[in-house]
């Protein structure tokens, strides 16, 4: 079981080696939300660098310190991009993660997704509904009935992807995050709940896939359960500051990347999260 002390020693460590060493985390991400997940990356103190072309993934695969791949605005070129890129990071040993959107609505993405099984990312973020519909896809859960993602927004609380998300972190050996009212992220050993975040981050595009590009920038420097959290932490910590100085979304948008830039790692570790065994 992680204590608590420990787990805040390893957020603060996160935080300042990404401040220090200024790491790159390259995306194939939602074409709505590029702006928003390469301005998030930079003010935690990562490097963005954005592509979907099968060359210059490969490239970035092999250069970067992480890789981002977000399923958000999927095209019939990704059936060759994405496989390819993830059999590059996986050569390679390369932390890389994904962002589960709209996961079960489309062939294009659970064909692509059942390619990306073996190659085990290192961590898999989405909503409930989206998680508990990946694992339904993979064969990782044995109720078909749980494969009912039918869009971006979810249709089920966070603890009822509980089951669905330890059976995925066991088969990645990574971790898996699960965003709601209180995010869940766990390594299929024991399970984190990050508190915090505002009502704002429903009313703007990009939250949680920034979230997934924030925590490619951390997993350059820490395991993926500890990467995961941390960004849920520096989010969950953002989006309440934020909230407070914010007019409306808009505001709120500038006043969270602003929030993500000026926090410290001390407070990060500190934003309120208990953990448990599974």
């Amino acid at each position: 079981m992680r204590s608590k002390t420990e787990v805040k020693e390893q957020i603060i460590n996160t935080v300042k080696t990404v401040k220090k060493t200024n790491p790159m985390a390259a995306s194939i991400t939602n074409t709505v939300t590029i702006n928003f997940v390469a301005n998030a990356q930079l003010a935690v103190g990562g490097s963005a660098a954005m592509s979907y072309l099968a060359d210059e993934c490969e490239f970035l695969a092999k250069m970067g310190g992480a890789f981002y791949i977000n399923f958000g605005t999927i095209i019939p070129l990704y059936e060759e991009v994405l496989p390819k890129t993830a059999k590059i990071l996986h050569e390679l040993n390369k932390p890389w993660v994904i962002d589960v959107v709209a996961v079960g609505i489309g062939e294009i993405r659970s064909t692509v997704l059942m390619k990306l099984k073996d190659y085990k990312p290192s961590i898999i973020r989405g909503n409930s509904s989206e998680i508990i519909t990946l694992a339904g896809v993979w064969g990782l859960v044995n109720n078909t009935n749980d494969m009912r993602a039918k869009g971006v927004d979810s249709t089920d609380p966070v603890h009822a992807a509980k089951a669905a998300a330890v059976a995925i972190a066991k088969w990645t050996n990574g971790a898996v995050a699960v965003s709601g009212e209180n995010d869940l992220i766990t390594d299929g050993s024991c399970i984190a709940y990050s508190e915090g975040g505002s009502h704002f981050m429903s009313k703007i595009t990009g939250a949680g896939c920034s979230l997934g590009g924030v925590m490619a920038v951390y997993v350059t420097a820490a395991e993926p359960f500890i990467a995961a959290l941390t960004a849920h932490a520096v989010y969950n910590l953002a989006g309440t500051k934020a909230t407070k100085t914010a007019k409306g979304p808009a505001s709120f948008q500038i006043d969270f990347i602003d929030n993500l830039y000026t926090v410290s790692a001390d407070d990060i570790a500190n934003n309120p999260f208990i953990i448990e065994e599974v």
